[in-house]
């Protein structure tokens, strides 16, 4: 299965990422992957073989480019109670410069790449992220309606805020972008939430703003699992939870963007 490191042209440089693909004829649905905040580490470059082995073509980028190629901080074998305070401590920084409007010129970015790909299918498009890369995934989705088919967020930052750029506001573009010529090709959204990590007013307006979208979604919290369920390498992981994150992302990229 053919994986390398490769360098994306930016507006703002160059960024480093992963990208991994099946063997064999392409061309192959894309699968853009969102690091969490820990960032681009071989946790996430076993996840996205993992998808390339069920049939899709996935870039995870170095979301913190801006600030050196990843790992950006030292990270331990194992994130635990100990050594994370310290690693957010240094990473938030990098989150705070990372504004929406970065966000949203990377994403185009990430997305002309992805268009130029040979073994990539052009059109077809999921965006799948993790913590803070899940508040991404749904920036992205909202942003580019009509290049994203399907969006997964797995216990994700922000995604409701008092702010007028909250993401889950910007998912009303989504319904206002299909009432034009160009259409939306947004059909699906998964948000898995850790336990706690939202209010139940908070998940009901999240909710309400995807019902307003007009989009098939499921917003679910996962019973138990704390924030950072999925990553195998931290103490936060969770083997039930991150099987039911499979359960869920794999049937949603199965039916929105799988060719044929």
């Amino acid at each position: 299965m053919p994986s390398s490191h490769v360098q994306i042209p930016m507006t703002d440089g160059a960024a480093d990422a992963f990208v991994t693909y099946p063997d064999g004829d392409g061309p192959h649905p894309a699968v853009l992957l969102y690091m969490d905040i820990f960032g681009v580490r071989p946790v996430l470059e076993a996840m996205a073989r993992e998808l390339a082995e069920h049939g899709y073509y996935v870039l995870v980028p170095n979301l913190f480019y801006r600030h050196g190629p990843a790992p950006v901080v030292e990270l331990p074998e194992l994130i635990d109670s100990e050594s994370r305070p310290a690693l957010v401590e240094k990473l938030m920084p990098l989150l705070a410069e990372h504004t929406a409007d970065r966000a949203r010129a990377d994403a185009e970015d990430y997305l002309a790449f992805l268009d130029e790909q040979p073994a990539v299918d052009a059109g077809k498009v999921a965006v799948v992220g993790y913590c803070m890369g899940g508040v991404l995934a749904i920036r992205t989705a909202a942003a580019f309606p009509e290049r994203v088919s399907a969006a997964a967020s797995f216990h994700p930052g922000k995604l409701v805020t008092d702010e007028p750029g909250s993401p889950h506001r910007l998912l009303l573009d989504v319904a206002a972008t299909s009432d034009r010529s160009a259409g939306s090709t947004l059909a699906a959204v998964h948000i898995g939430h850790a336990d706690g990590d939202m209010t139940p007013e908070a998940l009901d307006e999240l909710d309400g703003a995807l019902d307003a979208a007009g989009l098939e979604y499921t917003s679910e919290v996962y019973p138990g699992a704390v924030h950072g369920f999925t990553m195998a390498d931290t103490t936060a992981f969770d083997a039930a939870a991150l099987q039911r994150h499979w359960d869920r992302l794999l049937p949603l990229l199965e039916r929105t963007i799988r060719v044929g």
